[in-house]
């Protein structure tokens, strides 16, 4: 009999769902997609209308619905933090009290009441532990028998940190870090404290930290003071946080301002304030510190468990410097990091857990490759629903019935300097745009980093852009010997490529730094002469492939820019709809939607809704 199983990932950030059918991803979605609420955290009902459509089934014919943590143990967590730091946090406390009486303590009956929206039937509901969740998104799904398990992220309900081992259909959870000591949660607290915003900046933290002088004095008294105040750093790569230094523990900020500015010696950064020096060199001081916990947690997880192959979830598993480091310590064989690490990804998780240890139920490999396709999970549109769309807006557009003459049209346009929206297939589960839902570029153009970050996505200028590269031809670009699918692993762009930057580089201001050229890929290699690779297979995404190959006959690089389609503050776009809204807002040139190509130049204007552009706090 078949069983169908309902992940869910709800009320804290990064909502989902995901539906196995016997085993088998049938589909992934985050709740955002379809909102157009940027990290939306409420109950992902139309992510789970979408799962079960694309299924064909109703909600009664449900063998289960797993959630991706454990309410209860949270509440635990909650109540015993506040009794161990009384009587600070009073305020904190009452506020956080109110919500879980009135709301999460009631999960099951909330979570029935949610069901109902989507159809008649009782179906059992099974709670995961928040890290099981992430362990099984990690193992579950990888290209391995067994594996080391390493999840890291800020918080769940005890745990913030685990060690386990995967074999077969079995977790065995080995060692784990208690809250408040996490990883997770300090660099947090440098996100918050240079500017960015919490749970979502952390990336923007991570593309700085290169700005910082790895030779400056300050960069080195930062991190001796990181390491020596704010965190004891264990030898297997665990944490002790000086909670003196910390308020997220009861408080209703991630840290204490006035005693982090007597540490360091400068002010939290006002978001959207110029950065300046000293901040950038604190982001690289704990991206440093960063990568030494993880580095020590994968040599500790392979002395516990005596595998060759690791796999990697949780939020702190989406940095891909840190992953980076790991592959060239060469510690394992094998990695694998779970291309919807976070929150969003522990709903497959929850799924899996379900399947494999409550059913008991085989693990079938999918050889040399993993279980999730390619993260291609979301939902797909057909020329004919696109017609529709291209006809509501008036919008012009070309219909190819021939592929390869899209793509070698399109390629063309790119080696001319122009920016495509390219929109294909199914939309990708997780974080990253990966061919499907994408802007692109030409990377051997010295203005497209600037003219992607300002007009396109109105996003900082100093944000890097990472490159999609022809699977079989990595070692060409890039110090890397292996498959990158998702775009989480950082990798050297080759020596024989990179061009010197001149002496007295790190004094000039952050945005002169970007003019400088660092290689014959100027657009994806970051100042650290440094790149986030995604390779391209012909078997994963036949139609993103055959457009690289394409402009690698026509310049001789079988290499292209890819950054999601969206603009800052908006999800990836979801549907043709989205795609042509956020094309029209934006100074893009061309837009490919399935198989029609659409020139900027000769559409209709969208009606004028005023400055949309003033929100991003951009002129």
């Amino acid at each position: 009999m078949t069983k169908a199983i309902l992940g869910i990932s709800a009320f804290y950030h990064d909502s989902a769902a995901a539906l196995l059918v016997d085993g088998n991803i049938v589909a992934a979605a985050q709740e955002e997609r379809f909102t157009r609420k940027k990290h939306d955290s409420s109950f992902p009902t139309n992510a789970c209308r979408y799962v079960l459509q694309e299924a064909g089934l109703n909600f009664k014919d449900l063998s289960a619905v797993a959630f991706y943590e454990k309410p209860f143990l949270k509440f635990e967590r909650l109540l015993e933090t506040y009794h161990a730091f009384a009587p600070s946090g009073f305020v904190s406390f009452v506020s956080a009290m109110l919500a879980w009486i009135k709301e999460k303590i009631f999960m099951r009956r909330m979570l029935r009441d949610e069901f109902a929206k989507l159809g008649e039937g009782e179906v059992p509901i099974y709670f995961p532990e928040h890290h099981l969740s992430h362990a099984a998104s990690a193992f579950y799904p990888s290209p391995f028998e067994e594996a080391a398990i390493l999840t890291v992220d800020g918080v769940g309900e005890w745990s913030t940190t685990t060690i386990g081992r995967g074999r077969g259909n079995n977790i065995e959870i080995l060692k784990e870090l208690h809250f408040p000591h996490s990883i997770g949660l300090l660099y947090s607290a440098f996100t918050f404290y240079t500017g960015f915003a919490v749970n979502s900046g952390e990336y923007k933290l991570m593309g700085l930290a290169p700005y910082g002088n790895p030779d400056s004095p300050r960069t080195s008294e930062y991190k001796k003071k990181i390491e020596t105040e704010l965190v004891d750093l264990r030898e297997d790569g665990s944490v002790v946080l000086n909670m003196e230094y910390f308020d997220f523990a009861t408080g209703l900020k991630m840290a204490n301002e006035a005693k982090w500015q007597k540490l360091f010696g400068v002010p939290r950064r006002t978001p959207e304030s110029q950065i300046t020096q000293p901040y950038m060199d604190m982001a690289l001081a704990i991206q440093q510190v960063t990568e030494e916990s993880v580095l020590r947690l994968a040599k500790a997880a392979r002395e516990l468990t005596g595998c060759k192959n690791l796999v990697m979830a949780g939020g702190v598993a989406l940095n891909c410097v840190a992953n980076g480091k790991i592959l060239r310590a060469e510690i394992f064989d094998g990695l694998w990091i779970q291309p919807a690490a976070g929150d969003a990804g522990g709903a497959l998780g929850a799924a899996y857990a379900v399947w494999h240890i409550h059913y008991s139920s085989e693990r079938k490999l999918c050889g040399c490759r993993d279980a999730t396709s390619g993260s291609y999970l979301g939902p797909e549109f057909s020329d004919k629903e696109i017609y529709r769309t291209l006809q509501k807006f008036g919008a012009q557009a070309r219909h190819y019935g021939d592929f390869c003459g899209l793509a070698s049209d399109v390629a063309r346009k790119l080696s001319e300097g122009n920016v495509v929206g390219w929109f294909q297939g199914r939309m990708e589960f997780g974080p990253r745009a990966l061919g499907n839902r994408s802007i692109l570029g030409d990377p051997r153009n010295p203005e497209m980093q600037k003219k992607l970050n300002l007009k396109i996505k109105y996003r900082e200028g100093f944000r890097p852009f990472a490159p999609s590269v022809l699977e079989e031809e990595i070692a060409q670009y890039f110090e890397l010997d292996r498959q990158s699918p998702y775009m989480l692993i950082v990798a050297p762009v080759r020596k024989d490529r990179q061009i010197p930057l001149p002496a007295g580089y790190h004094e000039k201001p952050l945005y002169e730094r970007l003019y400088f050229l660092r290689s014959d890929l100027p657009a994806i290699t970051h100042i650290d002469y440094s790149a986030r690779i995604q390779s391209v297979s012909k078997d994963t995404n036949p139609r993103y492939w055959e457009l690289i190959h394409q402009f690698k006959a026509q310049t001789g690089y079988g290499v292209i820019v890819n950054t999601s389609f969206n603009v800052r503050g908006e999800p990836i776009v979801c549907t043709p709809e989205d795609a042509h809204r956020c094309f029209m807002r934006t100074e893009m040139d061309y837009l490919v939607v399935g198989n029609y190509l659409l020139d900027k130049k000769e559409q209709p204007a969208l009606p004028d809704t005023g400055d949309w552009r003033k929100e991003f706090k951009l002129d």
